[in-house]
Order: structure tokens, then C-alpha cells, then sequence
């Protein structure tokens, strides 16, 4: 069944303009059939199509059903994002289909970009969501310099995966099944020195993700899934 998204949900209501449009237009959607939605904040609702105007289409809620949690723990990404805006978008897209709770763009010393447009972020995210059949919209956050955000109080685990030498341990050795855990990535220069020094002052423990050299992006998608099959419930 066709999965819809509507942050706001009523007995009777109208779909959005973007989702009204892809279950009547694209779809070719009608009065009588079925269709499920989410409002992202872990509930699915069955509804039928009750009417179809125009460019509008209503449905009535039939019924409710929660959504089991997929994972133990709340999970948090925080990474400082690419210069190329189409890579932050795909790894968005991936880290949402493979199940993340929150995701933090950073702004580091060496941060390739400025700003992110939440608009688009959040566009990307609610279309994975939807594809992966999930009924949570993860938190997304747009940019948060590097200093104030180390400073806030997260009651969990810490890790830090940068590129300098030391004696580091493999991030999938040390996330504990169940417990919230944050991991910060940084951007294709790393972290500076001064970063790395405040982060281990803030309680983060340094971390390796692998031998290999990683993308930005990359790096980030492999913490989220060593992160998600750790929680995974049976």
C-alpha cells in the first residue's frame, strides 16, 4: 500500500499539495481506494480516498497503528557537511532508509560549506522515510558551530572519529546495544587539533571507523549503520 506523509492528521482531512498531487496525478489514484500515511512521529493511519477534486484529493482516517520500534537507543550523527550539496543530500537519503534519529550539520574550522537549506534536507529525509517504510521522521538540525554544540548535554556515548594518529579503538567495538549514542565526523580536512582537544575535554571518546580513508559522507553512513545494527531489536 502507497505510503503518504502529512505532519498534521485528522479524521478528515486533505492530503498536502505535493502528496495530493503524486496519489491523483502520478499514481491515478480515486474516490474508494486505500492509501496509508505517516505524520512522521511513529504512527502509520489506513485511510480511504473520500474525495478528489481537482487538484485535491481528502481521505478519512480508518485507523491507527503505532509503529515497533526498529531500533534500541536513540541514535545521533553529527557531521560537518560536503562542499558538493549532492553528496550531504545522499547521505541523508541512505542514513534515513537504513534508520537514524537525529542528524546535526556541523560548522568546523575546516567546513567546505556554510549554510544548509532545511527545505530541501527535511524534502529528502520525508521521501526516504517513506520508501524505507518507516513512520518516524528523524530530527534534523541545520548548522551548529562546532564549539556550542560539544558544550550540550547528551546523556549517552560519545565518540569522536578523526583522522589523527593514536591508539583508537573500531567504533563497532565500543557503541553498547541500547544505549543512545552520539558520533561526530568531520569534514574532508578532519577536524583541526584544537577541535579534536576540545571534543576530548567534552567527554568524546576518539574512535576508528576502518583502515580505509573515507568520504566525508561515507564515514558518516558507516557510523550510522554500525550504530543501527548494534540496536537492531530481533
Amino acid at each position: 500500500m502507497w505510503l503518504f506523509y502529512s505532519p498534521d492528521i485528522k479524521p478528515d482531512m486533505e492530503l498536502p499539495q505535493e502528496e495530493a498531487g503524486h496519489c491523483i496525478r502520478v499514481l491515478r489514484m480515486k474516490e474508494g481506494d486505500r492509501i496509508c500515511l505517516t505524520d512522521g512521529k511513529g504512527c502509520f493511519y489506513d485511510a480511504v480516498i473520500s474525495a478528489v477534486s481537482g487538484k485535491r484529493c481528502m481521505v478519512h482516517i480508518e485507523n491507527t497503528k503505532e509503529q515497533a520500534p526498529l531500533w534500541n537507543g536513540r541514535i545521533h550523527i553529527a557531521v560537518a557537511p560536503t562542499k558538493l550539496m549532492e553528496r550531504n543530500e545522499w547521505f541523508v537519503e541512505k542514513a534515513v532508509e537504513i534508520g537514524v534519529d537525529e542528524i546535526t550539520f556541523l560548522k568546523t574550522d575546516h567546513s567546505e560549506r556554510e549554510v544548509i537549506k532545511p527545505e530541501r534536507i527535511e524534502k529528502i529525509a520525508v521521501s526516504a522515510m517513506k520508501q524505507s517504510q518507516k513512520a518516524t521522521l528523524p530530527v534534523l538540525n541545520g548548522m551548529v558551530p562546532f564549539r556550542s554544540f560539544i558544550e550540550k548535554d547528551f546523556k549517552g556515548d560519545k565518540f569522536i572519529a578523526h583522522c589523527e594518529p593514536g591508539n583508537k579503538m573500531n567504533l563497532r567495538d565500543k557503541v553498547v546495544p541500547g544505549r543512545d549514542t552520539l558520533v561526530l565526523i568531520g569534514p574532508e580536512g578532519d577536524f583541526s587539533p584544537a577541535e579534536i582537544d576540545m571534543a576530548l575535554k567534552a567527554g568524546f571518546v576518539p574512535v576508528s571507523l576502518g583502515p580505509s580513508r573515507l568520504r566525508t559522507e561515507t564515514a558518516a553512513l558507516v557510523a550510522v549503520h554500525i550504530m543501527n545494527l548494534a540496536g537492531q531489536c530481533e
